[in-house]
């Protein structure tokens, strides 16, 4: 009996014990380390003094509830009485008037909806710690900010804090098709179950608004681009309306993708025209009953006259009469209109680097107020490098957006570690020169220097339903990455990356600073033994997993020969005024230094100029041994990766350190396998021996070229 009780003892043990899977992301809240903070908290967590009553203060206390035991060791007190032993005041400026200064409410005002002040105040005698806003959700970002301060050792109560997002809409568009699959997603299937809604909540839709507001994400697009018309029925208006009313008390917008044919498929009417009248109709009765479900609903996002997709070009209307239609349903409810600028035409015979140019900047000032151009930020596709979109200071009167892709589609996929900040930095810290000589691009998208009032950063998501939520455990990162830098985009990878390994890893030096380094050179590594010195476009077919420099058939622009046009004489794709002139589309200062192959940065050599294989670089060596080093290099990288992630079993928790464990060996395998098969391509029409300096490629070229991934997630779906 004894043993028996013994046995059922050990079993209750094993399984109470839960593994560490990632699913708490960085809102673990490990235990405070340093003994002096971990008593400061402690007292601040004993008394918490709320000024009025929210359903956005209710999600407070229970993050505050979930923080304070696993932090500090204790559960957070909350007042009823203001002067009763509280330490914490939370609460908004009006709701704190009394105590507040004029100037401190002036600061504070000037903050916006969603800013928030954090800092002593002196009243009657004491001193109290305070967290307020100008609305509720202002205090819930200040109170994310100072658990995130505890949770990185940096908290001093002595100092102030005043921080407000930079941009209006930070949005993630969720590519998840009513079915569960989700396109160029790798992380499982949509965590929006459509089937069982409204009548099931599953908990997890309360965890991702919980991870989105720790990090400033105040906007979602739940739907795919290429759009379904069916969650624009009544149906499906009511399971949307549940996911709204979660999201609200964190701040967060329900968006949804409207199909440009939607009066077609579900209205009954024989044309989608967006000047005919009763089609202005059907999109009028279509939005009013959208807001009698969601009275905040943020607005639709189009994808129209992309890659199959309807749109006015049907009825040869232009963009901005397509997008005006639907603004002008939305305008009365304050409703947004996103018009997504990534748009290219077999019809139209010219490089596709120049369409979104050619179609959308003749239509400048022609767009409704509250309509927004979202821009990829390049004008391929989410290339592993791509130099900054020319519409970005092309447009003076147009309010343009920012469109990131958090999911790697081109960079690995969910196999591989690449930390995307480094290449959003690099991004919106591009100069643009327009419209005025310092302009960058995050300038023109935060309307520093654009002027717009109605700003927007969107990434597309890499959330599914793996439990660690984005497949790959370190593609965490980047969810948390793109949040911060929606907020501000001013802010540096490595700032971020600091924030992030602390509040997931801890404090120890050691996995700290080699996590960080890990992060920081994974980026590069991936760009150069994927795709060195601007060649682009160059990954299999479809699918979009691993290399396929020889992929041709079909539509040119869906071909990797139409970029890279490697032949006998050399590689690259001519850009420049004696090619597709493409780089035309750029500020005069760009056109200048970027039409020199001697001037222009080497990360955009062979984005802009095609040149003969024994080109020299500064570095002294021709263009055919650079590119073989710079492939070499990223394996080199790679490899030194995984040997910086490997010394760290012993810091580590066994299931995550397994988890990045295994996927590190596979990125290594697959950066030799890029490295191989573009070397051993590019080889045949190079006809010259590999530089002496590196790992000479192995394996056979057209065994490469054979392979086929038929069960590779994030497939397309045909349509």
């Amino acid at each position: 009996m004894k043993t028996l009780l013994f046995v059922l003892l050990w079993i209750s043990m094993t399984f109470s014990v839960s593994a560490n899977d990632g699913y708490k992301l960085w809102l673990d809240y490990q235990p405070i380390e340093d003994a002096n903070l971990k008593i400061q908290a402690s007292q601040l967590f004993s008394g918490i003094y709320f000024f009025g009553e929210s359903p956005t203060y209710d999600v407070i206390r229970k993050e505050l509830q979930i923080a304070a035991p696993k932090l500090v060791g204790s559960a957070p007190q909350f007042k009823t009485e203001r002067l009763a032993e509280t330490q914490v005041w939370l609460g908004k400026r009006e709701e704190l008037s009394q105590v507040l200064g004029l100037q401190q409410q002036t600061e504070l005002r000037q903050l916006g909806e969603e800013g928030y002040w954090r800092g002593t105040i002196d009243f009657q005698g004491k001193t109290y710690y305070a967290i307020i806003g100008n609305r509720p959700i202002g205090v819930l970002y200040g109170v994310f900010d100072w658990l995130k301060s505890i949770q990185t050792e940096t908290f001093d109560p002595k100092l102030e804090k005043s921080d407000s997002p930079k941009v209006k809409l930070r949005m993630l568009n969720h590519w998840d098709n009513l079915d569960r699959t989700v396109e160029r997603g790798y992380a499982g299937f949509s965590i929006w179950d459509w089937h069982k809604l409204p009548g099931y909540i599953d908990p997890r839709y309360i965890d991702y608004a919980r991870a989105n507001a720790s990090i400033g994400i105040n906007a979602v697009s739940l739907t795919n681009v290429n759009a379904n018309a069916r969650i624009l029925t009544t149906d499906f208006m009511k399971k949307a309306k549940v996911l709204a009313d979660l999201f609200r008390p964190y701040g967060i917008k329900v968006f949804l993708t409207a199909r440009f044919s939607a009066p077609i498929e579900i209205g009954g009417l024989k044309t989608a025209d967006p000047l005919d009248p009763e089609v202005i109709a059907f999109w009028k009765k279509k939005t009013d009953e959208m807001y009698s479900f969601i009275p905040d609903f943020g607005g639709y996002l189009v994808k129209a006259n992309s890659e199959g997709q309807p749109g006015p070009h049907e009825y040869q209307r232009n963009h901005a009469e397509g997008a005006n239609l639907l603004a002008d349903a939305l305008a009365p409810h304050g409703g947004v209109l996103i018009w997504r600028a990534f748009v290219y035409s077999h019809e139209l015979d010219e490089d596709r680097h120049k369409h979104a140019n050619l179609e959308f900047e003749p239509l400048d000032g022609k767009f409704r107020e509250n309509v927004i151009i979202q821009v990829k930020n390049g004008a391929i596709d989410f290339m592993p490098r791509e130099p900054f979109h020319p519409l970005f200071g092309a447009m003076d009167s147009t309010n343009l957006g920012m469109e990131f892709q958090i999911t790697q589609e081109y960079l690995g996929q969910a196999t591989q570690l690449v930390y995307l900040a480094p290449m959003w930095e690099e991004v919106f810290r591009s100069k643009t020169y327009r419209p005025t000589p310092a302009a960058t691009v995050a300038g023109i998208v935060d309307g520093t220097d654009s002027g717009q009032k109605l700003t927007l950063v969107a990434g597309v998501s890499n959330i599914g339903t793996d439990r660690n939520w984005t497949g790959h455990l370190m593609a965490q990162s980047n969810w948390y990455a793109f949040g911060r830098m929606a907020w501000n985009p001013e802010l540096s990878s490595e700032e971020i990356a600091d924030e992030w390994v602390k509040m997931t890893f801890g404090q120890k030096p050691e996995p700290l600073a080699k996590i960080k380094e890990i992060l920081l050179e994974s980026r590069e590594a991936a760009v150069n033994y994927m795709m060195p010195l601007g060649l682009h476009h160059i990954m299999g077919w479809d699918h979009h997993y691993g290399p396929g420099p020889w992929v041709t058939g079909g539509r040119p622009d869906w071909t990797s020969l139409y970029y890279h046009q490697a032949d006998s004489l050399g590689i690259g794709f001519d850009r420049t005024a004696s090619g597709s002139d493409a780089l035309g589309q750029y500020a005069p200062e760009i056109v200048e230094a970027w039409s020199d192959p001697t001037q222009i940065p080497e990360k955009y050599l062979l984005w802009f100029h095609h040149l003969p294989w024994d080109f020299k670089l500064p570095s002294g060596r021709t263009l055919w041994d650079e590119i073989g080093l710079h492939y070499d290099a990223g394996v080199k990288s790679a490899r030194q990766i995984q040997a910086n992630w490997n010394s760290l079993e012993s810091e580590i928790d066994p299931e995550r350190f397994d988890h990045v464990r295994q996927l590190l060996a596979i990125q290594v395998q697959e950066a030799e396998w890029w490295r191989n098969s573009c070397l051993l391509y590019f080889e045949t029409f190079a006809k010259r021996p590999f530089p002496a300096e590196i790992e000479k490629p192995t394996g056979d070229l057209e065994e490469y070229k054979s392979r086929k991934f038929p069960t590779a997630p994030g497939i397309r779906p045909k349509w």
